[in-house]
C-alpha cells in the first residue's frame, strides 16, 4: 500500500491550495483517511478525516477554510484548502486506516504517505 499526497506550495496569505492524498494497493479495502499537518518544531496534529461511509470531520481550527473529500474511482481524497493562513504552514500528509473510519490518533492509522510541504506567507 502507497499513499502519495501532492498539492502544496507556496501562497500568499487569503490563497487556495488543493492537496491530494492518491492511494495505491488499497483495491477491495474500504480504507478511512486522515489529514495530519505538522509544523517546524511543533507536534503532529489533525486536520481532517474522512470514513468510508462518507462521514467526515476538519479540525476547529481551519472549520470554514478546509474541506475534505474523496473520489473513490481514483482512490484519491482531497484537501481543499481556502483562506490560508501563515500558520497554516507546515507538512502536510495523509494517514489511511483499514478500520473504514478517520482517527485523531496518527498512531490509530495503519499506512502513513510522505508529506507535501505547505507554506503561507503573510
Amino acid at each position: 500500500v502507497q499513499l502519495q499526497a501532492s498539492g502544496g506550495g507556496l501562497v500568499q496569505a487569503g490563497g487556495s491550495l488543493r492537496l491530494s492524498c492518491a492511494a495505491s494497493g488499497l483495491t477491495f479495502r474500504r480504507p478511512g483517511v486522515g489529514w495530519f499537518r505538522q509544523a517546524p518544531g511543533k507536534e503532529c496534529i489533525f486536520v481532517a478525516g474522512i470514513n468510508w461511509s462518507g462521514g467526515s470531520a476538519v479540525h476547529e481550527s481551519v472549520k470554514g477554510r478546509f474541506t475534505i473529500s474523496r473520489d473513490i474511482s481514483k482512490s484519491t481524497v482531497y484537501l481543499q484548502m481556502n483562506s490560508l493562513k501563515p500558520e497554516d504552514t507546515a507538512v502536510y500528509f495523509c494517514a489511511a486506516s483499514e478500520k473504514s473510519y478517520y482517527y485523531i490518533d496518527i498512531n490509530e492509522y495503519d499506512y502513513w504517505g510522505q508529506g507535501t510541504q505547505v507554506t503561507v506567507s503573510s
